[in-house]
């Protein structure tokens, strides 16, 4: 992923702000009223806004100074979205039995972080910037240690088994983790409200989710 920093959003404003997913579909209606829908995505793309989150003046310098260091648009970077942060399917505790990630085939040694959503027809989210020291992975049920059986890249999650230590044909492959999103400013100016002494605002802080 080009022009991308690897660093958090500030917590304490990401925890007050509001956004969610977003997807694209394409409605053709016809004359009877039947309607045609393509889903124009692949995947769904979140979209947010930290300008809830601003309740000082010290997350005014802060947020300014993040802003600036990203150049506005220029440069991604990590967000905590606290809402849908982990692998567990209500936001719990990362498990190792979490997420299928792959079936090994006794030569495949790299697989990819997902996570999927719904049983009906699932939606499996494709998980870049997992959290480091969060990741956990089993291979048939039995628990493998990071840093001996495996590696996880944190800047595309990638995990990679080591060499001799490719899952065995047939053996499932499952892994926990917390995860951010990678995002970048939706805007290349911040409005700031300094209206009330030792307090302020900025009222929209427009952030979009890269996709990988």
């Amino acid at each position: 992923m080009t022009s991308f920093h690897e660093v958090l959003f500030p917590l304490d404003v990401a925890l007050h702000a509001r956004g969610g997913p977003e997807r694209r579909t394409q409605v053709a209606s016809a004359g009877s009223g039947r309607e045609t829908r393509n889903q124009r995505w692949a995947h769904s793309r979140r979209r947010y806004d930290a300008g809830y989150g601003i309740k000082s003046l010290a997350s005014i310098s802060a947020v300014l100074a993040f802003f600036e260091e990203r150049r506005g648009m220029l440069y991604g970077f990590r967000w905590r979205d606290r809402m849908d942060c982990t692998s567990s399917p209500i936001n719990g505790a990362p498990s190792p039995f979490d997420q299928l990630i792959g079936e090994g085939d006794a030569i495949n040694r790299t697989f990819r972080l997902t996570k999927t959503y719904g049983t009906l027809a699932p939606y499996s989210r494709p998980i870049a910037k997992p959290v480091a020291g969060s990741i956990r992975v089993c291979v048939a049920g039995g628990e493998m240690t990071e840093g001996v059986d495996f590696t996880t890249d944190t800047t595309s999650g990638a995990v990679t088994f080591a060499t001799g230590h490719a899952p065995a044909a047939g053996a499932v492959v499952t892994a926990g983790f917390r995860f951010d999103v990678p995002v970048r400013f939706d805007t290349d100016y911040l409005e700031v409200d300094l209206a009330a002494f030792e307090a302020g605002e900025i009222p929209n802080i427009p952030l979009v989710e890269i996709i990988p």
